[in-house]
């Protein structure tokens, strides 16, 4: 059976259609987030990791096979070599409609003009803090100047949409969701809040850091209207509008809201493993699959279709007991 066409599509055991795909090029980052990793990781060697042209011939697969949006993710993405050609080969392949890319912002200053010329549409950027000894605490590394001056370039680059990713932990950086919300406003840009997902083991402690999309949006509630709105750019954001502005701001809830009944997406690690869901360990090989099958696209979108009969209908997370996914987020894909 030849499956070149492109008219199949994605769907689990329970009904839901898969059309976005987020890929991790690398687990490397030039920051060392503490809800991300610890401060001293172990990486993968190279001959692990899928190659660039792996990565685009399993991105092909997927666009044949139904998928419209694919993330770009790490790691940090902008760290590896050759991440631009690889951007521009995924950005130009027919029947993808949006490709976008996650990053810290460390790179951007440099590269923002280059990623919009390589066809991504939509930048989301991870911002936690707007004070420089808060980042310097939780990303161990960064450069918070830095960051903000790409999200300048970013914004000059002209971006269909550029988002920041705020991961609020109670006590660390709380207090500061007003400040974000009103930077976002300032800067006619999109944020959204996540709660820390618990994955690998970190040194601090995530039921006491826990804090709740609901507590945020009570905070938010004494200096900001916002209203429901149905906005959807195909993750797990629920969106608000913040009242006489163009600011969405997104809450993903993974405790507090599950958003696994509308999942539409699986995840490709850096080493060719495809995570069927973010809390499970539910996964096929497709490293394996095309390194004995090389150039073998029909096989390869075989193993992805056989893929989607073992998605797991939903995830448990438990704050007050050890994460039972021990990898941990940079090796996932942010």
């Amino acid at each position: 059976m030849s499956l070149s066409s492109n008219t199949h599509t994605l769907v689990d055991r329970f009904g839901r259609t898969v059309d976005y795909l987020r890929i991790s090029i690398t687990d490397r980052c030039d920051f060392r987030c503490i809800y991300c990793m610890s401060e001293e990781m172990t990486f993968l060697p190279r001959a692990q990791i899928l190659t660039l042209e792996e990565l685009a011939f399993i991105a092909k697969a997927f666009t044949e096979l139904g998928v419209k949006k694919i993330r770009i993710t790490g790691g940090e993405p902008l760290v590896r070599r050759g991440a631009l050609s690889l951007l521009q080969e995924i950005g130009g392949m027919e029947s993808l409609r949006e490709l976008v890319i996650t990053t810290n912002g460390s790179r951007l200053e440099e590269m923002a003009v280059s990623l919009k010329a390589a066809g991504v549409k939509r930048v989301n950027i991870s911002l936690d803090t707007l004070d420089k000894e808060k980042f310097k605490e939780i990303t161990r590394t960064g450069d918070l100047n830095k960051v903000l001056r790409g999200i300048e370039a970013a914004k000059k680059a002209g971006f269909e949409r550029i988002k920041l990713n705020a991961v609020i932990l109670k006590n660390r950086n709380h207090q500061e969701v007003g400040d974000l919300v009103q930077y976002a406003v300032d800067n006619k840009i999109d944020i959204s809040f996540i709660e820390e997902m618990p994955l690998g083991v970190v040194d601090h402690e995530r039921a006491e850091d826990y804090y709740s999309s609901a507590s945020i949006k009570s905070d938010l509630a004494d200096k900001f209207e916002l209203i429901a709105i149905s906005d959807n750019t195909g993750g797990p954001s629920v969106y608000y509008q913040v009242v006489g502005t163009s600011t969405r701001v997104g809450f993903i809830s993974p405790h507090s809201a599950n958003f696994c009944s509308t999942c539409n997406r699986v995840r490709l690690t850096v080493e060719g493993q495809l995570l069927l869901c973010l809390g499970n360990e539910h996964s096929v090989d497709l490293k394996r699959v095309i390194r004995a099958n090389p150039g073998n696209l029909d096989k390869l979108k075989e193993s992805i279709i056989q893929a989607m009969q073992i998605k797991p209908e939903k995830h448990e997370f438990n704050l007050q007991e050890q994460p039972i996914i021990l990898r941990h987020m940079n090796a996932t894909g942010g």
